[in-house]
């Protein structure tokens, strides 16, 4: 029997033990998505105690402390953080070949030397332990980022942020860039109710009088050219699926001449809508060379009750079963057809997609770039092991593995660069039981290559990173 996550934690091969030791474990962390508030690093915040850390707005370890019949109050209401910290560590004795008891272990262990297993029974020993040590100066957040090896950061940000916490972590000096993703989001989302209150922000913001689609795309690339000043060089789009209903120009600008005076807009001119801005987008970045991260699939907000009380990221969303399999390829397809397809990253919350993607992903490669069109990394619901091997046995199944620009945390927590860890721990052993089985050959030149290539140089050759 092996001992509780040991060293070579899911490694079972010599070969995935050496290509994590001496290859992956030294390599250091681009971080390119997630979803930590920049303010927090410039003001080098400093936790209380390790319910702030864990389960303050986590909504991963939410879902799972009511599956344990936890009452609310104890998750997101008035219990005492002893209290709450108490329900997670009852609840994850429970959660046997759950990531976050693999994650939760990585993260005691790495940053609290902590190596026991948290429980019921010890919670009260790993709260003091983790309390004590949250209390010294190298247990603040830049220097967790630091602690982790760290060079670079995306967080995500909407395009009316004024991005100063970006602006003063840079003057200020940290040796980490922090740079700002574009999240448009709330410019797309015309069927929102406060749609117009957003607009009306953008025109402060912008200087750019909105009375117009063609006008509220001026206000943007306005925003994106403010974005770039400030090293931004990725976008992110959060989408129900990757729609495509194409309308003439003038189609468009009566959908947003409707939504403006307060009309009813339907179904179908909401995806019209949403088709002529994402391909307008995606004309923009192509000219900045910018990335365009599409995550889709996704239902939000099942419980109504629950998101009347808590409001969105409750932990109250699940896999959405449009699978955009025509219509991601058409929306490619009509960015390519007049060379403006810019480089892009696709993640889809259902894991039946993973096919689709790789032979979507595989008709609009070309020499602009080395894996230009990408499939992301296990998203979300399939940010576990099964899901990591499927999406990495899938992609190399249909393209180039090796060219694959790896993992990332999209969290909120300094602790979770442990996921990376973790994803490279997998990595190594799918790749070591290749080589192990006879399926690729011993070549450690060439092995090296792949795994510190996934693990952190694709990254920087993709975006371009200035390191």
């Amino acid at each position: 029997m092996k001992k509780f996550m040991d060293e070579d934690f899911l490694l079972t091969t010599e070969t995935a033990k050496k290509l994590y030791h001496e290859y992956a474990e030294v390599m250091p962390i681009i971080d390119y998505h997630c979803h930590i508030n920049p303010k927090e690093i410039y003001e080098d915040r400093m936790f209380e105690n390790i319910t702030q850390v864990w389960l303050g707005g986590d909504h991963y370890k939410w879902r799972q402390m009511r599956s344990n019949g936890v009452e609310e109050k104890y998750i997101t209401g008035d219990a005492t953080d002893r209290e709450k910290f108490q329900k997670w560590a009852e609840t994850l004795e429970m959660a046997i070949g759950n990531p976050l008891y693999h994650w939760s272990h990585l993260e005691l262990q790495r940053y609290f030397g902590y190596e026991g297993y948290l429980n019921g029974e010890t919670a009260e020993e790993v709260w003091n332990l983790c309390n004590e040590k949250l209390q010294q100066p190298n247990m603040s957040a830049r220097n967790l980022v630091r602690m982790s090896n760290v060079k670079l950061l995306c967080t995500t940000d909407d395009p009316a942020d004024s991005l100063e916490w970006h602006k003063k972590i840079k003057e200020d000096g940290f040796e980490v860039q922090v740079l700002p993703t574009w999240r448009p989001d709330k410019a797309m989302n015309l069927e929102k109710s406060n749609y117009m209150e957003y607009v009306n922000k953008l025109e402060g913001v912008s200087g750019i009088k909105i009375n117009s689609f063609k006008t509220l795309i001026e206000a943007l690339k306005n925003r994106m050219d403010f974005f770039e000043e400030h090293g931004c060089c990725i976008s992110d789009h959060g989408l129900e699926y990757i729609m495509y209903a194409p309308a003439a120009e003038e189609e468009v600008e009566a959908i947003f001449a409707k939504r403006i005076k307060g009309e009813t807009i339907s179904r179908q001119e909401e995806l019209q809508f949403k088709t002529a801005f994402m391909i307008a987008m995606g004309r923009e970045y192509a000219k900045k060379d910018w990335a365009m991260q599409l995550h889709y699939g996704v239902q939000r907000d099942l419980n109504k009750k629950v998101f009347r009380k808590l409001g969105p990221d409750a932990g109250i969303d699940a896999i959405n079963n449009n699978s955009s399999a025509i219509e991601m390829g058409q929306y490619l397809n009509a960015l390519a057809e007049t060379d403006e397809l810019p480089k892009t990253i696709l993640y889809s919350l259902n894991p039946v997609d993973n096919a689709n993607i790789g032979t979507v992903i595989g008709c609009f490669q070309d020499s602009s770039a080395v894996g230009k069109i990408q499939q992301g990394s296990a998203w979300w619901f399939n940010d576990n092991k099964q899901g990591m091997i499927d999406q990495m046995v899938s992609l190399a199944n249909l393209g180039l593995l090796g060219n694959f620009i790896g993992m990332l945390t999209d969290s909120r927590s300094f602790l979770s660069y442990t996921r990376h860890e973790y994803f490279r721990r997998i990595m190594c052993e799918l790749i070591g039981g290749w080589v192990e089985n006879g399926e690729y050959p011993a070549d450690f030149k060439a092995l090296e290559k792949i795994v510190k290539g996934i693990s952190y140089n694709n990254t920087v050759r993709y975006f371009g990173f200035k390191l």
